[in-house]
């Protein structure tokens, strides 16, 4: 029983939904157009409304009354009637129909409602309008649709634009060689691609700045300098670059922003904020441009109004925000600068290390050539300006304390401006400041940027200071010259603002500059100080002009070699003796040095202390073998020793390893067949004496090795170049003589002292 009255109701229920769907598929038509999912409206020809459906009026929120006898295009919003009256119309007109057009119909509350229109045109027979019957369809999700379809279009083209732009940031960057070609690349590449209204490229000088803010090795306060720029006004660089001074590591701390002239802009940076408005930008991107952790500048666009095929895409209404794909390519711009900047940095620094080394070599080689310290400090001012400086000022640590020797300009027509400089140098005063503390402390003093200030209070007078002022330093560097650890004086160059100022490389290469002349120095003082002390020996060893001879003339010369020390062992020696006697002497110490000069000194006083006794000439040389050693002399010497009388003409001559005399006679000469025992110092053998005569108007010439050796041939060949020479010579006096066999056989280069006498026995 309960089964069956259950599939009865089953079948009532059925037969009732049966009856209800029957009556609605034979509602009124009338229902079903008010009523239907679309909204529905007939118009007359002019666009007055003569018809409409309930669900029209309920999407507007209108009542029939309040739409009927209105013109469709009141219902739309203002670019929807421009559509209707421009496009909608007469097509309708020309076509008799159009489908899907897109338009907005403003709500009573003001909101718009995006609708599809069909709309068809009904016509008399003859072809004229009477009225037109219009379809409008929700489309609020396909538009929405549709513009997201646009939005994921858009952005793939923009990120594809991206990869373009920065595959050819990429590529322009490999091929800068140069800070200013990689600065060139990015700011062009940077504003066309995001097509901004200006751009410039700001680095740090002084050094990068670390990640934490402080300056790396530098000795200076670093600064943001505009490497770069286009596009934009340089009194908006000005403001940025003041704004950012000081803080410059908080600065680009702050990392990729963009900077709109606001409100608290203008409170907090008020000159920023005019410069923006003046330039006609709404908006600066800052993006930092690093490399690892080294921050080393930043990247600035301009931007005005976008335009529609821009890459950042910054609309009006954004309130300085970016979106992921913006910030991405920025930062990733921000980084290939930086890395670029890092090689082109290093592939300058190489080029300027290498040029450094040539310039150091160059110098080396320079100075090298010189031949005392003023010729050394003269190589030293044309080597440092303008090579290396604007000016260079040189003082040196003389016994009578510091002096300026060098003020030189590389500009010989501000010259005079470093002329004054010298005046109020040693010894008139104390040395100038930078001199002064670099002396003082024995380090390099490097003033980077001297102001008026600064310059005022180290130079005391108001000439001086304004002989100063108008070289326009930029910069101050002064470096002491030490060697073997003594100081030799300071070396100071300046640049003035046309070079700029220096850097720590340029200091680096002053400082190993300044090395080199210390060293030079050194060996030219101890040159000179070494020639002196020769010539104040060699005077003070070598006896005077030999006194006049009755009877006789005589001709000395002496001259010393060219390379060493001004001082040897050569001596001569010429006395008269009681009788009219005449003794003669001339020697040849081993060695071309100060010990050599002090053996031939000595002998030479023992020698004079002999002739007090009138001994032969072989006397003289076996009481000098004999007391040799008791003598303490350390070194050995040839010697040749003679006495003449003057009535008779007869010659005595004894030679202890020394070449023998050459006897001038009618125009012929003759070697005197002496023969030679061992010499000074060595073990003693008994001297060989050989006597003969001087006839009256004969020439006997006596000498050392330096006139008849050379590197080029033996002794022998040197006697017999000696005796032709004597032979061509034979006519003259015995000064001329003398001067004609130096001129002959001496030449410019010696490497041997040279002693020569001439004596000529009266007719």
């Amino acid at each position: 029983m309960t089964a069956s009255h259950t599939a009865g109701s089953d079948r009532r229920r059925g037969g009732e939904d049966r009856a209800r769907l029957d009556q609605l598929l034979e509602d009124d038509p009338a229902d079903l157009y008010e009523h239907a999912p679309c909204g529905y409206l007939s118009t007359l020809p002019d666009g007055t409304i003569v018809k409409v459906n309930e669900t029209l009026c309920s999407w507007l929120g209108r009542p029939a009354e309040r739409v009927l006898r209105t013109r469709l295009r009141d219902l739309l919003s203002v670019g929807g009637q421009v559509f209707h009256d421009t496009h909608l119309a007469p097509l309708l007109r020309m076509q008799g129909a159009v489908r899907e057009v897109a338009l907005d119909v403003v709500r009573d509350d003001g909101t718009v409602l995006p609708c599809l229109v069909n709309a068809v045109e009904l016509r008399d027979p003859e072809g004229g309008p009477l009225l037109v019957r219009a379809t409008l369809f929700e489309a609020t999700a396909r538009r929405q649709y549709e513009r997201e379809i646009l939005s994921a279009h858009r952005a793939a083209e923009l990120s594809e634009a991206r990869s373009r732009t920065l595959q050819e940031v990429v590529v322009q960057l490999a091929g800068a060689v140069s800070t200013a070609d990689v600065a060139s690349v990015v700011v062009q590449q940077a504003r066309t691609a995001l097509r901004s209204r200006g751009a410039a490229l700001l680095l740090v000088t002084g050094g990068p700045v670390g990640p934490r803010g402080g300056a790396a090795g530098t000795a200076s306060q670093p600064e943001l300098v505009v490497a770069c720029s286009d596009g934009l006004p340089a009194a908006l660089l000005d403001q940025l670059v003041t704004a950012a001074d000081g803080r410059i590591a908080l600065e680009l701390a702050e990392g990729l922003r963009v900077v709109v002239p606001d409100e608290r802009l203008h409170e907090r940076r008020p000159e920023l904020a005019t410069a923006l408005g003046e330039a006609g930008l709404h908006a600066l991107v800052v993006v930092p441009v690093s490399a690892d952790t080294r921050r080393l500048g930043v990247l600035l666009l301009g931007l005005g109004n976008s335009a529609a095929d821009d890459l950042i895409d910054l609309d009006e209404p954004r309130d300085g925000e970016l979106s992921d794909g913006d910030r991405d390519l920025l930062w990733t711009l921000g980084r290939q600068a930086g890395q670029a900047l890092e090689r082109a940095r290093l592939q300058e620094e190489t080029t300027r290390q290498a040029e450094r080394s040539a310039f150091l070599l160059h110098a080396a080689r320079q100075m090298a050539a010189a031949t005392g310290v003023r010729e050394t400090i003269d190589r030293l001012a044309e080597l440092a300006v303008p090579r290396l400086a604007d000016v260079c000022l040189l003082d040196l640590v003389t016994v009578h304390g510091a002096r300026r020797v060098v003020a030189r300009h590389g500009d010989p027509a501000r010259q005079h401006l470093v002329d004054t400089l010298l005046e109020w140098a040693p010894p008139a005063r104390e040395l100038p400041h930078p001199a002064r503390r670099a002396l003082a402390e024995g380090c390099t003093q490097w003033f980077p940027a001297p102001d008026d200030a600064w310059l005022a209070s180290v130079v005391r007078e108001p000439r001086e200071l304004a002989a100063v002022q108008a070289l326009e330093l930029a910069s101050i560097v002064s470096v002491p010259l030490i060697a073997e650890g003594r100081t030799l004086g300071a070396f100071t160059l300046s640049a003035d603002r046309r070079r700029g100022p220096f850097t720590v490389a340029d200091v680096e290469l002053v400082e190993q500059l300044a090395n080199q002349v210390s060293l030079v120095l050194t060996k030219a003082q101890r040159y000179e100080l070494e020639s002196s002390t020769s010539h104040t020996l060699q005077a003070t060893l070598l006896p005077p002009h030999p006194p006049p001879v009755p009877g006789m003339t005589v001709a000395v010369r002496y001259l010393a070699a060219t390379s060493g020390v001004e001082i040897g062992g050569d001596f001569y020696d010429v006395a008269t003796l009681p009788g009219e006697h005449v003794a003669i002497a001339v020697g040849d110490v081993v060695g071309h040095d100060i010990t050599a000069a002090a053996t031939m000194g000595q002998l030479r006083s023992v020698y004079r202390a002999l002739l007090v006794e009138g001994p032969a000439p072989s006397a003289v040389i076996d009481r000098l073998q004999a007391s040799w050693p008791l003598l303490g002399l350390q070194r050995m010497a040839t010697a040749l020793f003679a006495t003449l009388d003057l009535p008779t003409g007869l010659l005595h001559v004894a030679s202890a390893g020394h070449p023998p005399p050459l006897l001038i006679v009618d125009g012929r000469a003759e070697y005197l067949p002496v023969v030679p025992s061992r010499m000074l110092g060595a073990p003693p053998a008994p001297a060989v004496e050989w006597s003969g005569l001087v006839p009256p108007g004969a020439t006997l010439l006596l000498f050392t090795d330096g006139l008849v050796e050379s590197r080029t041939s033996d002794i022998d060949t040197g006697l017999a170049r000696l005796r032709a020479a004597a032979e061509r010579g034979a006519g003259a006096g015995a000064d001329e003589l003398c001067d004609r066999l130096l001129a002959e056989l001496a030449g410019t280069y010696r490497a041997d002292d040279i002693a020569l006498l001439a004596l000529t026995r009266d007719a």
